[in-house]
Order: C-alpha cells, then sequence, then structure tokens
C-alpha cells in the first residue's frame, strides 16, 4: 500500500496532465501487484453462494481491491477534480482488471453513495453525481457487456456481466434522470453508450436487454424528451428488425422519426417547451430543466442521420430544416434562447451539408433574425450572428467554389441586396473577394439578367438596376479581386452602352453584353447618369492597378493597362467608338458637333502616332497618350467636360514635344530640306513649352473634384515627369503661391458681366422683334421673380432686424389682424431718413456674412487644390530623386511648412511629409554632368544654376538662423543638407563650407542664435570631408562663446570631427592637433590659476575639456601609426605622439589639478593623457615587424593599420568601461605592463560624457 496511496492525492489536482499522469502510475503500480496475486481456491460452502462480502477480496490483491472501494467513494469528494480524477481511474481500472462482476461494482457504488436525510443541498448533489459517474464508468469500462468468466474453480464459471446487471444500471440512470431534471441529459446519455455497447457485444441475452430497454424507455415512460428522440434514433437504427412502430405512437405517426409527418411533433419537443398533456394534439413532453448554452447532442445525431452521404439523395433535410429549426427555433415568438440555439445549429449544419442543400440553410426567418442581431450591437444576440458571420467566413476560404451560392441567399428573396450596408458587415464582398474568376463571370452574368425585367413595376426595377449597377462597380473597386481582362471589360462595356446610348435593336451574337436584349423598360437619365459616373470611377480604380505582363521573357509591372498592355481607358474608348458606328442598334443620347468631332479623328491619329514612339520617350509618350485618351472619355462621360480648346493645346503639345509631324522626305545627302528645318525650329520658338501645355492640362484635372480627372494626372504625370523642365516647375510651383479667392472671385464676376454686355450689345434693338423680344423677357423676369418669391423661405433672423430697426424709430409692424384702422399711417421724409441708415446697416452685415461664408468655401477649396499639386511634386521627387530642379522645390515646400496659416494645417502637414520623406532621406543626388544636361550645357547658363543653387542654400541658412520652432529647424537642416550635398556633387565645396562657417558663427558667438548642436552634427556625419574644413574655425570661435554652455557645445563637436579624421592628410591632422592641445591647455591653465574670471568651470566641465584631450592624444597616435604605415616622411622627432601632444605640458597641468581642490578627481583623466603623449613611439618596435610582413605580403600597410586601429578600438573599449568604475577602484586597478602596446598603457580611461560627469561629482560630493 506504500507505493499507491500516494497517487490517490494527485487524482484531485485541478491540472488535467497531473490527473492523467497520477492515473497512469497508479493502473500500472495496480496492474504489477494483480499478476503476482494467486487467488486461493474457494471452498464448497463458497461454491454454493453467489456472492459472499469477502469476494472482491478474494480474486484481488490487497492493493487492487482497496483502490476500487477507494475510487468508489472518491467520487462522492467535493475537493477540487477529484470526481473527473477517480472516474477516469475507475474505468480504466475496470477495463483492465477481469476478476469483478458488473453486480459488485453496482453494489459498492450504491453502498458508497447512500442520501440521508440530514444532507445538505450540496451533499446531495455529489452523491447524485458520483452514482452517474459510477454507473458510466461501469459502460465504458465494457464491464457491463463482458462475457470473459471470473477466473474461479473450473467447476463453475462466473460470468462478469449479466442481464441483471444491464438491467440494475439501466433503471438507476433513469431514476436519476427522473430524480433532477438537469441530470436527465447526462443520465440518458450514459443510457445511449450502455445502447451502443449492447449492439456491439455478442452476449446470450441480448434480444432480453433489447426488450427490457424498450419496456422501461417506452412503454413504462410515456413522456418524450430530446433525450429520448436521440435514444429512439439510436435504437432504431442499431436494432431495425425490432418493430418500433407501437412504440412510438401515438406520438409519432410514423416509425421514422425525421419523417415529413412526424416534423411538426419533433419541432414541440425539440423546442423544449413545457406540455402536460392538456393539448390533446401535442405530444406529452418533460419538463423543462435550466436553459443550457450548449447546444442538445441529439441535434448531432440528427443532423449526421440527415446529412450522411449514403443517404443524402433520399433525406428531407430541407423540410426538416425548415419546420424544425427556421419555424421553430426562429420563430417570430421563439425567446432569444431558443435563437441562439438555432444558430449553433446552422453553424453546425453548415459544415456537414452538401453544395445542393446548402442554400436551404437560408430560410426566411432564419435572414431575418440574423440580420436583424447584426444590424445594431446592443441587439440581444449580437455576437451569436457575428460568430455565424465567421462561421461563414471560414466556410466560403475552404469551400471557395460555394462562394456565388452564398452570395445568392445572402442578396437574394429572404436576403437583402444592401446586406453588408444593413448589417454594417464586409461579408458579401470578402465572399466575393475568395471567389475565382468563373464565379465572378457567373456572378455578373446573374446580375445583368435581373436588370431587364418588364413585369415589375418601374420603381422597383429601377431600384434593382441601382443596386445592380453599385455591384458591379464594387467588383472592380475591390482590390483582392484579380482584374482578368473578359470580366472586367464585358463590365465596362455595359456601363459605356447603358450609360451613353439607348438601345434600339439587339443582337444577340454582339459581343456586348448590353445589346444582346433591350432594356424593358428603357433605363432612366438617372440610372445612366449613375453608369457614367461609375465607369468613370472604375477608371480611376483601374489606371492605379498594377498588372504584371510578360515583356522579352521578363516580367514588367505596369499600371493602368489590361493583361494584353493596352490601357484599359483607351479600350472604353475603343468601345464608345465602336458603338457610335453601330448606328443599327443603337443611338447616342448626346449629339457630337462637327468641331468636336474633327477634334476627335485628330486626337486619334496623335494617339496612333505615340504607341510607335520608342526609346527613353516611350514612357512620356504612353503619359500623353493616356492623357488624351482620357480627355476624349471625360468629354463623352462627365458633365464636367474638359473644353475643346484645351485638348486642342494638349494635342499640338504632344505633336510638338514627340515631333510627330517632323518632315520624313529627304534630300539626296539624306537630309531634310532645310526650309522644313526652318518651320519646325519657327513652330517650336511659337508659345509656351510642349511639357508646360501638358502639365498645364494635368493641373486643370487637378481642379476637378471627380477621383477619375485626379487619378488620370497623377498617373499622367507620373510617366511624364522624365521631360520636365525648369518652365514646368515654375508652372507647378504657381500654383503654391498665396492668392485670394475672393479676389479671383471678384475678377471671374466682372468677366463674366462684361461677357453679359457684349451678349447685350448683340441683342436687336429696333424693330417689332426687337419690342416683342423685350416685352416677352420682362414677363419672363416678372415671372421668374414671382417664383422667386413664392419659393424662397423668409429669413427669420433678417426679418427680426428689420424689426427691430423699426422699432427703434417709433414705427410698429403691420398687424395683419388689425382691421381697425381704417387709414394707413404713412411715414414723412424726416422718418424715412431716420431708418435708412439703420436698414443699410442690417442689409451691410447680411451681404458681409454671405460674403465671409463665399470666402471660406473658397479658402477650402483652394487649400484641396494645393494639396492636389502636393501629389505632383511628391510624384516627382519619387520618380526622378536624381533631378537637379529638386532644388527649386525646397524654398516653396519649406514656405509652406513655415507660414501657413492655423487653417493651411494640413496642407503643412502634407509638405512637412513629403520634405522628410523625399528630401530628407534621399539616397540619390544630382551630379555635375546631369546639371549640365539640364541646362543644355552653356557655360552662361550653368553658372546662372549654380548661382541659384548658392542662393537658395545662402536662404536656407539665413532662415534657420532665426528660425524659432524645433521643428522647422529640423526641416531646414535635411534641406540644407541635401543641397549641400547637390552643390558637393558639382564641385561647390567652398560655398558650403562658407555658408556652414557663418552659421557656425552665429551659433556659438550670438546667444539669441535660433540653430542648435545637432544643426551641425548632421552635417558632419554625413560630409566628413567637408566639415574637416571647419576645425580651426572651431577651435577660433570656441574661445568667443557667448557663454561656457555654446563654448562646450563646440568642443562637443570638435569632439564628433575628431571622431573620424582624414588620416591622408597627415599633415594638416598633426596642425591641427597640436592648435587643440595648445587650447585645451590654455583653458586648463587659466581656470585653475584663475587668470580669467569668465571660464569658472565646475569639476564636470572641466572633465569634458579633459575627455576632449583624451581623444585628441588617441587621435595622435592614430595619425602616427598611419603615417608611418604609409611611409610618409614627417618633419617630427622620433617620438611622434609626443611631439604633437606635448606631454610635459601635461604633466604641469596634472600638477595644478591636483593641487586644486575642485578640479582634483579630474588629475586622473589628465594622468592618462600624459601618458598616452609619454608612451614610446612603436617605430622602432615596428619596423622589424613590419619588414617581416612586407616580405609575405608587399601591400601590407592596408592591414598593418587596420590591425593597429582594431587593437585601439579594443583597448578604448577597455579604457570607456574602467572611466564608469569609481575613482579609488580606477587608480588601484591602473597598473603598467612590460609590454605595453602602442598606448603604452594597460586600462587607459576616458572621460564620461558632460551628463555622466556632473552625476559622479554630485554622488562624491554626498559620499
Amino acid at each position: 500500500m506504500s507505493t499507491t496511496l500516494p497517487l490517490f492525492w494527485h487524482l484531485s489536482s485541478s491540472s488535467k496532465k497531473d490527473r492523467l499522469d497520477a492515473s497512469v502510475k497508479l493502473i500500472s503500480s495496480l496492474e504489477h501487484f494483480q499478476a503476482q496475486f494467486e487467488a486461493s481456491s474457494p471452498s464448497e460452502e463458497d461454491e454454493g453462494s453467489d456472492e459472499k462480502p469477502d469476494a472482491l477480496e478474494t480474486l484481488n490483491a490487497q492493493d487492487v481491491s482497496y483502490s476500487v472501494r477507494r475510487l468508489t467513494r472518491g467520487l462522492a469528494s467535493p475537493r477540487e477534480s477529484s470526481r473527473l480524477g477517480f472516474s477516469v481511474a475507475l474505468t480504466e481500472l475496470l477495463s483492465r482488471i477481469d476478476t469483478v462482476t458488473c453486480s459488485q461494482i453496482f453494489a459498492l457504488i450504491m453502498d458508497a453513495t447512500k442520501s440521508q436525510g440530514s444532507m445538505t443541498g450540496q451533499e446531495e448533489r455529489d452523491v447524485l453525481f458520483a452514482r452517474l459517474f459510477g454507473m458510466t464508468a461501469i459502460i465504458q469500462s465494457g464491464l457491463i457487456v463482458r462475457t470473459k468468466p471470473l477466473p474461479t474453480s473450473q467447476s463453475s464459471a462466473t460470468l462478469a456481466s449479466s442481464f441483471e446487471g444491464y438491467e440494475q444500471v439501466l433503471t438507476e440512470l433513469l431514476v436519476l434522470g427522473e430524480k433532477k431534471s438537469w441530470l436527465r441529459e447526462s443520465a440518458w446519455w450514459a443510457i445511449s453508450l450502455a445502447a451502443d455497447s449492447l449492439n456491439a457485444a455478442e452476449v446470450r441475452w441480448k434480444d432480453e436487454a433489447v426488450h427490457a430497454t424498450a419496456q422501461h424507455l417506452f412503454v413504462e415512460n410515456r413522456i418524450w424528451s430530446p433525450e429520448k428522440i436521440a435514444l429512439a434514433l439510436k435504437l432504431q437504427s442499431a436494432f431495425e428488425e425490432f418493430n418500433w412502430r407501437p412504440l412510438f405512437s401515438p406520438t409519432f405517426k410514423n416509425p421514422d422519426l425525421l419523417s415529413n409527418v412526424n416534423l411538426q411533433t419533433l419541432a414541440l419537443i425539440l423546442k423544449d417547451s413545457n406540455n402536460d398533456g392538456g393539448d390533446a394534439d401535442a405530444p406529452k413532453t418533460a419538463a423543462a430543466g435550466g436553459w443550457k448554452t450548449q447546444l442538445h447532442y441529439v441535434w448531432d445525431i440528427m443532423l449526421d442521420r440527415l446529412l450522411n452521404t449514403s443517404n443524402a439523395v433520399n433525406s428531407n433535410f430541407p423540410e426538416f430544416f425548415r419546420i424544425v429549426v427556421d419555424e421553430s427555433l426562429f420563430s417570430s415568438t421563439a425567446s432569444p434562447e431558443r435563437k441562439y440555439w438555432g444558430f449553433q445549429v446552422f453553424q453546425k449544419a453548415l459544415h456537414l451539408v452538401s453544395e445542393d442543400n446548402m442554400p436551404m440553410l437560408f430560410t426566411k426567418n432564419f435572414m431575418r433574425t440574423w440580420i436583424n442581431h447584426l444590424s445594431k450591437q446592443d441587439r440581444y444576440l449580437h455576437k451569436a450572428a457575428k460568430q455565424t458571420v465567421a462561421e461563414i467566413q471560414t466556410f466560403v476560404q475552404r469551400n471557395p467554389t460555394l462562394g456565388f451560392a452564398l452570395i445568392l441567399q445572402l442578396t437574394g428573396f429572404h436576403g437583402s441586396q444592401q446586406f453588408d450596408k444593413i448589417t454594417k458587415t464586409k461579408m458579401v464582398e470578402s465572399i466575393i473577394s475568395t471567389m475565382a474568376a468563373d464565379d465572378i463571370k457567373q456572378y455578373i452574368a446573374y446580375l445583368l439578367n435581373q436588370a431587364n425585367d418588364g413585369e415589375v413595376e418601374v420603381e422597383i426595377i429601377n431600384a434593382r438596376r441601382r443596386w445592380i449597377i453599385d455591384q458591379l462597380s464594387a467588383l472592380i473597386q475591390n482590390g483582392s479581386i484579380a482584374k482578368t481582362g473578359e470580366w472586367v471589360e464585358s463590365v465596362l462595356d455595359w456601363f459605356v452602352v447603358n450609360g451613353l446610348y439607348v438601345v434600339k435593336k439587339k443582337s444577340e451574337k454582339s459581343r456586348f453584353i448590353g445589346l444582346r436584349q433591350i432594356p424593358k423598360p428603357q433605363f432612366s437619365d438617372e440610372l445612366r447618369h449613375a453608369c457614367r459616373d461609375k465607369l468613370l470611377s472604375c477608371l480611376a480604380d483601374l489606371t492605379n492597378h498594377i498588372t504584371t505582363i510578360e515583356s522579352d521573357n521578363a516580367k514588367v509591372k505596369i499600371a493602368g493597362v489590361a493583361a494584353d498592355g493596352e490601357l484599359w481607358v483607351t479600350k472604353v474608348l475603343s468601345t464608345i467608338e465602336e458603338l457610335k458606328q453601330d448606328t443599327k442598334h443603337v443611338s447616342s443620347i448626346a449629339e457630337i458637333d462637327e468641331e468636336e468631332e474633327v477634334l476627335r479623328a485628330k486626337v486619334r491619329e496623335v494617339v496612333a502616332k505615340l504607341k510607335k514612339v520608342s526609346g527613353n520617350q516611350q514612357e512620356a509618350a504612353s503619359g500623353t497618350q493616356l492623357l488624351l485618351v482620357a480627355s476624349l472619355v471625360q468629354q463623352s462621360c462627365s458633365e464636367e467636360v474638359v473644353s475643346l480648346e484645351t485638348i486642342e493645346l494638349c494635342t499640338n503639345a504632344a505633336t510638338r514635344e514627340f515631333s510627330l509631324d517632323k518632315v520624313k522626305k529627304k534630300t539626296k545627302k539624306g537630309r531634310p530640306p532645310a526650309s522644313a528645318l526652318v518651320d519646325e525650329e519657327d513652330s517650336d520658338d511659337d508659345g509656351p513649352e510642349p511639357i508646360d501645355a501638358i502639365v498645364d492640362t494635368i493641373i486643370g484635372f487637378m481642379e476637378k473634384s471627380t477621383a477619375y480627372m485626379r487619378s488620370i494626372g497623377n498617373q499622367v504625370f507620373s510617366l511624364i515627369s522624365g521631360q520636365v523642365k525648369s518652365s514646368t516647375i515654375d508652372l507647378i510651383l504657381t500654383q503654391l503661391e498665396t492668392r485670394d479667392p475672393a479676389a479671383e472671385d471678384e475678377e471671374m464676376d466682372e468677366d463674366e458681366d462684361e461677357d453679359e454686355d457684349d451678349e447685350d450689345e448683340d441683342k436687336p434693338t429696333n424693330g417689332e422683334d426687337a419690342e416683342d423680344g423685350s416685352q416677352s423677357s420682362d414677363d419672363d423676369e416678372e415671372d421668374d421673380e414671382n417664383e422667386n418669391s413664392d419659393n424662397e423661405e423668409v429669413d427669420e433672423e433678417l426679418r427680426q432686424r428689420i424689426l427691430e430697426a423699426l422699432s427703434v424709430n417709433g414705427i410698429k409692424a403691420a398687424n395683419e389682424d388689425d382691421e381697425d384702422s381704417e387709414e394707413e399711417e404713412y411715414m414723412d421724409d424726416d422718418q424715412m431718413m431716420a431708418i435708412d441708415e439703420h436698414l443699410a446697416e442690417v442689409f451691410r452685415s447680411r451681404v458681409n456674412e454671405k460674403k465671409a461664408s463665399k470666402d471660406l468655401d473658397a479658402q477650402r477649396e483652394a487649400t484641396h487644390f494645393k494639396n492636389r499639386v502636393l501629389d505632383l511634386i511628391d510624384i516627382f521627387l519619387k520618380k526622378q530623386p536624381s533631378s537637379p530642379l529638386i532644388v527649386r522645390l525646397i524654398i516653396p515646400l519649406v514656405d509652406l511648412i513655415t507660414r501657413s496659416t492655423t487653417d493651411e494645417k494640413q496642407l503643412s502637414d502634407k509638405a512637412r511629409g513629403i520634405t522628410r520623406s523625399r528630401i530628407g532621406k534621399a539616397r540619390e543626388f544630382a551630379s555635375a554632368e546631369e546639371k549640365k544636361v539640364e541646362g543644355g550645357g552653356g557655360k552662361e547658363e550653368g553658372e546662372g544654376e549654380e548661382q541659384e543653387v548658392i542662393s537658395i542654400f545662402e536662404a536656407l541658412h539665413k532662415r534657420a538662423r532665426t528660425e524659432r520652432s524645433p521643428d522647422h529647424l529640423s526641416i531646414l537642416s535635411d534641406c540644407c543638407i541635401y543641397i549641400s550635398e547637390v552643390m558637393l556633387h558639382a564641385g561647390m565645396q567652398d560655398q558650403v563650407v562658407l555658408q556652414y562657417r557663418h552659421s557656425l558663427i552665429d551659433f556659438i558667438s550670438r546667444k539669441n542664435s535660433s540653430l542648435n548642436v545637432s544643426f551641425f552634427q548632421q552635417f558632419f556625419r554625413r560630409s566628413r570631408t567637408a566639415a574637416w574644413n571647419l576645425r580651426n574655425d572651431l577651435l577660433e570661435v570656441s574661445g568667443k562663446a557667448a557663454n561656457l554652455y555654446r563654448q562646450f557645445q563646440a568642443y562637443q563637436l570638435i569632439h564628433d570631427l575628431l571622431t573620424e579624421p582624414p588620416f591622408d592628410i597627415h599633415h594638416e591632422v598633426t596642425q591641427y592637433l597640436q592648435a587643440l592641445c595648445k587650447t585645451l591647455l590654455d583653458v586648463i591653465f587659466r581656470t585653475c590659476d584663475g587668470s580669467d574670471d569668465s571660464l569658472g568651470l565646475n569639476a564636470s566641465q572641466m572633465r569634458e575639456v579633459l575627455r576632449l584631450a583624451l581623444v585628441g592624444a588617441r587621435q595622435a597616435r592614430k595619425v602616427a601609426v598611419a603615417a608611418e604605415d604609409a611611409a610618409v616622411q614627417i618633419p617630427q622627432p622620433q617620438n611622434v605622439v609626443a611631439t604633437i601632444w606635448d606631454s610635459a605640458a601635461w604633466t604641469r597641468a596634472t600638477d595644478l589639478l591636483l593641487a586644486s581642490e575642485r578640479f582634483k578627481g579630474a588629475a586622473q583623466m589628465c594622468k592618462q593623457v600624459v601618458q598616452i603623449a609619454s608612451a614610446p613611439s612603436n617605430t622602432s618596435q615596428s619596423q622589424s615587424k613590419g619588414k617581416d610582413e612586407k616580405k609575405v605580403n608587399p601591400k601590407g600597410s592596408k592591414e598593418s593599420n587596420e590591425r593597429l586601429m582594431k587593437e585601439e578600438e579594443k583597448k578604448g573599449g577597455k579604457e570607456e568601461g574602467g572611466e564608469v568604475r569609481g575613482e579609488k577602484k580606477r587608480t588601484s586597478r591602473k597598473r603598467k605592463t612590460p609590454a605595453a602596446g602602442a598606448d603604452g598603457i594597460e586600462g587607459e580611461k576616458s572621460a564620461p560624457s558632460l551628463e555622466g560627469q556632473g552625476k559622479k561629482v554630485k554622488r562624491k560630493k554626498v559620499e
């Protein structure tokens, strides 16, 4: 017992893993004990009796018998999860040993679970659950139908199971189910397990057990419940030869419980509603227990039987689901709890149903309930409805071929065409995105077939057509759907046919779907307008859509084209032209005059020539082609037409830009005639640049409010950006200038007035016609005035103001009800003059309010337009990052960022984002060669461009010196760095250094300077070579700093400069390090002897000075090593480091620091400088090594330098780490080594930063 007792404790653990581990160990141990146990032969007296009290001990080992009793008693334990652990162990133990009988275990369970009158409610529940778990253990272990006899004497054979034991278990489970309604489902589930075991067993008493089961369940118990239906279905399928009709009647008319005649009765029972038999037609059902969220297991049995693939042909599932689920659980009178069950049944059936039966799930009541609870979040079953949406989406992802069938149900008769809009989901859209191309074609055909139905009312068919137009547009605008050419083109053609033409005669063989049937009734003007709008919006999306095309065995990504490489806009224009020629079947809704027709022909001719352009201009020609074709489509489809003058101007510009009218006739020498060349030159000189005219057309597109024109404009500019010139940039920047929209509107009004005056002058002024005309016009004006006066609503605010003005002057308002006064009172001249000013003020304020509102709208529209122009600038910066014209965009962008008002914050933010991403993070810059090519190679022009860049650079620096906003200063810094890179590429290093020198002097020497140290640090990091030229200025200006803070910021810049000095110019570095050493020593001496009170350094600031000295000393040593490796003859003594960094002077500085009470702590850092400066040069040590290395590697100077640099970095890292530790530890750990490397010192320390040093000083004072 000592080995098994500890295992029982873990059977009650709340961890499932611990319980299973304990069960495995316990059963293994008990099996081992039972295998070693030898049963004693029973005596004759024992053989005569059925069972003895010690029969369990007779055939089992002591540990086994104890464990059986212990596990049986433990089923009633309320501790943690003991019931689960003990029942699993008991089930497994009973299945492993064959020395117990069903009656024995049943008796043990009944004895251990006797109820007493003094039990509390919780104790009674524990006892009932113990019996239930015990009976289930008998059934699941197989003991209830075990045929193997017990290992007793050979003369007698006691079977482990018997009919009596089976009936005992069955009866007790029925009693449990009747005692507590909340136990009924579990008890009958255990009975169904017993029925399954009986069906699979080969016991002699099988038929007797079946009859007994039927007797107990259906004869003695006439009350029906879901559990009884589940058991009846199981028994009926297991024992088909049994006569079930008399047992099921009269409740069920057909022995097949799932037949159509039984569905109404079945629905009442499954609804789990109480019926005590008062209704003669309704079956008597069991009392309903507490409602459970978990769906009853009977549904799994019924759905498995109805949707079984072998019985799918004869299945009546549609009728079952309609009656039992839709008209019962989803009925209008059903409770929310029953509807919740209905959602669960739907989710279960969705994954089991076949493709043919799947539409049958979306029944009327289900769809109504589902849509209602999806539409608002406060609905009771909103989460259940959302879970159903998730299940359907998962189902479609696994079965994409069923997507079309699902959409038909969601948008069909029981659903809603606006399903996504009503339910606030994107379910239809998500299903469509998973559909294949063939399914999408099928869906489009389904939509178009619904567009023509003359049997319904006009309002209904118009609403349906509006929905169809929206659905077709949504297909193209859905980014997750592959845009295959066939179905997209069919949708666009349908929009063209029904938006621009009237079908007169059908053509069944036409490639246009819209011509295969005459719409009945014809499309209304509103629907035609919707078709045109959706056509343009679809073209806008397709223009931005990227298509991968295979060209010359390579895949190329092109925007706005179909799979065959042709522009979508071109396809639409071809459809328009083709239908225009087909006058037999269609007629255009808009007439085209002769002038426009001539222009269209010219555009088509130019487009055909643009397709033949190749080489570097091919991309720009493609963009121009898109612009011309899109203009014609806009002309046909939108009310905001592009003027014919604009189209003609753009066409001529395209001809000039790409030399489409170039004379091909040549002389004998192969040259064109001189006259032709002269004419061509003259034509080029007339008017603006061709590319400017094209871009001006694009800007005109940006002014429009349609997404189509904006998308076309952006795409065209992206393609022609390589042809942009300086004048084009000026044209774009002109649009960003700040102008008064109100003044522009006034000018436009004046122009309109002048035009009206001109028209008035052209009217006839004599004769009867003129008189009649004037008379009729007067009559029309009077009628208009009367209509306006009748239709205008009274402005109460204006009326109150007028009444107030009248009352101030003693005049009362007229009262319609006052009929007593027969005479009217007239105002005299004085009264009229008195109220004149008041009325004038009222009307003046009214006019000012309208004007202010108009100005606000104009300002808002101007801001939106500038936003669109900024899109063009962003496109240019993205497509042409190395263009020299970018420099001209910087000042206008900075103006938008720094000088925009609060109303233009969106504009300012957009300009800031473009500047940071495109200019601040630029990696490509214009080179000198590109500037020469852009400028044409002229010397004067090149000098002018250089001067322009210099002036822009100078202006940016001047702004930075006075800019108070840190954010704006960061933008200016990015722009300065970008232009400095451009200037450095162009060889203008002196001008770059000059401007940074002026800014540096302003920053260090002027106290109110707006610059900060990061403005220069970014320049130092990006342009090391140019920044090196500021080294002497830094030293000089540090002595003239406005204050100590600026002085130490200058030291910080020197530190950044010395991080990576140019070692290839040894003389300059050496001289600068000597000057730095002298400057730092002067600061230390003046501070320690008190000769200069203006310094007044504290301990942390002195450490900062010494930190810079350490950096300089290390760089001096690196310079010496680099010079030696490069074999440079430096005219200095043999110890180069000591000469550059005067060790004697630093020794005196150390003594002064030690003598100062304030700087004593910093003396250790000064000693490190002395040690570095006085360390012996590595010249003598490296000469012999250098010779050996050169023998092996003749080019070993570089490798030697890298090796020494790495050693230095390692030592420098140790030194930096050493400085972090305390002053005492640093002094005690510093020691000299016999072989001291290039430094001559191990553990050399570097000073920390200013901030860290200040903290250390404070800690030291506290200590």
